[in-house]
């Protein structure tokens, strides 16, 4: 029987694991249309065999509950990379794009047991430390001096010119670093997720790391850096480099994604675009809706089974990595859920012992940005329809490759510095705890920063006026 082709080849017969084959997970065809894809793997049931990259085979986890299983099943799934039987046997490509974001490295990440509570409590306490209020005001410091580089030319790509470098200021203060460190770290970590000369962006990444970590060393500050390398878990100096490496990874590359998908989603959705009494949702909820529909990072959370496990008639095989799909479990349709604002249940920020431990810090990252954006370009519309709009191919990122926008130029808030003398990399504590006054937390009742801009006085373009400024003040009880 002949079956109708597709790009990743035919069609298997529904429920038939034999003749289903291995889904590329990559490729131009997956990245403009990744749903296609996991809709066509449902037909296996929730656990679906995958290539990640060629000659790297995988099992990928589509289903809610499956996904649940195998996130909290530590009593049959574990995170260590060495369990990875076909690299160990030489049969993964020593240039594979996908090995650098795969293999083992002693950090929280990978680790199992007493291991891992060990690693993850240093990091868990270091993210105590950073003040939400103040962090809020750090953000809106960078956004403000981002916005100013290009408000006055009527048309940005908010993922280059914005979402891109954003996460990168605030990682940068956040872990004490130096423009230059933070400019490698952040060029590294790109080409990993997307696979581009994957030695040499890891060992552009591991440089950056250790020439940060003697940095902090040899000047102790107010800084992630620093409060790892004094925690009293007493890290190696391989464990403190590989901690540093996913912390950075997971709070650049994934931050900007959620950042522009967001704006995509706010600035292509009718249900973001009338007025706020119309039933427009603020910010927030529009993050939660694409943490449901297109997660920052779409597949990743490789487990492996202790031993052949069988699950609901699927044998998950022993040493075969297990590749969490959090976008095709997000919008697995057995879920019946049609109320996702302020709905947490996605699995955007994984679950079991390795969920995210930097949701809070994430999510004001994200909101921050995107009202601090909308308040200052109140017009900003995209410039062009939202389906001649291409995504970055790779298996893991959901990531567009450009968001371009046009708007009514507006004057800067302040003066334009150049990255080297800009207070927001210069490794500065302002977003701690320990700062002033005026970072404390916001309330309902805080009086906006100095350096916000004064509201736009109108609508010079003549369009109807989004409902952005009015809804960012009003999200602020402002």
């Amino acid at each position: 029987m002949t079956h109708p082709a597709t790009p990743d080849g035919p069609v298997p017969p529904p429920g038939c694991p034999a003749h289903a084959g291995a889904a590329k997970l990559y490729g131009p065809q997956f990245a403009q249309d990744p749903a296609a894809t996991y809709e066509r793997l449902r037909a296996n049931g929730p656990f679906a065999p995958v290539e990640l990259a060629p000659g790297v085979e995988a099992t990928l986890v589509t289903g809610y509950e499956a996904a649940l299983r195998v996130l909290r099943g530590t009593d049959a799934f574990g995170k260590d990379a060495r369990r990875w039987k076909a690299l160990n046997e030489g049969r993964i490509p020593a240039d594979s794009p996908i090995l650098p974001m795969m293999i083992h490295r002693p950090n929280a990440f990978f680790a199992e047991g007493d291991e891992h509570r060990r690693l993850r409590g240093a990091i868990d306490d270091s993210l105590r430390n950073i003040d939400p209020g103040a962090l809020r005001a750090a953000i809106e410091r960078s956004a403000d001096a981002i916005i100013d580089r290009f408000a006055d030319k009527g048309e940005a790509d908010l993922l280059g010119d914005y979402a891109k470098e954003l996460p990168l200021r605030v990682v940068t203060q956040l872990f004490g670093s130096t423009p230059d460190i933070g400019d490698r770290l952040y060029t590294g970590i790109r080409n990993m997720y997307d696979g581009i000369e994957p030695e040499a962006a890891n060992a552009m990444v591991g440089q950056a790391v250790m020439d940060l970590i003697a940095l902090r060393r040899a000047e102790p500050g107010n800084d992630i850096v620093t409060w790892l390398t004094q925690h009293e878990s007493k890290l190696t100096e391989a464990e403190l480099i590989d901690q540093l490496v996913v912390m950075i990874g997971a709070s650049t590359e994934p931050q900007q994604n959620l950042i522009t998908n967001a704006l995509r989603l706010l600035l292509a959705d009718d249900r973001f675009g009338g007025s706020l009494n119309g039933g427009s949702l603020p910010v927030e909820d529009a993050l939660d809706e694409v943490l449901w529909t297109d997660p920052p990072l779409a597949n990743f959370a490789p487990h492996y089974a202790f031993q052949d496990v069988e699950i609901d008639g699927h044998v998950l095989a022993a040493g075969t990595p297990i590749i969490i799909s959090f976008a095709a479990a997000t919008t697995d349709p057995t879920l019946i859920n049609d109320k996702r604002a302020g709905n947490r249940a996605h699995l955007s920020w994984s679950a079991g012992p390795h969920g995210c431990p930097a949701q809070r810090e994430a999510r004001i990252i994200a909101s921050v940005a995107i009202e601090r954006l909308l308040d200052r370009l109140p017009d900003v519309e995209l410039a062009v329809p939202v389906d001649a709009l291409t995504w970055r191919e790779g298996p893991f990122h959901r990531s567009l490759t450009a968001l371009p926008v046009r708007f009514p130029p507006v004057a800067p808030v302040r003066p334009v510095l150049p990255p080297e003398t800009s207070p927001e990399h210069s490794g500065d504590s302002r977003w701690t705890a320990s700062s002033s006054p005026a970072t404390a937390p916001r309330t309902s009742s805080t009086p906006q920063e100095p350096t916000s801009p004064a509201r736009p006085s109108g609508s010079p373009s003549g369009r109807p006026r989004r409902p952005w400024s009015f809804l960012a003040r009003w999200w602020r009880g402002r």
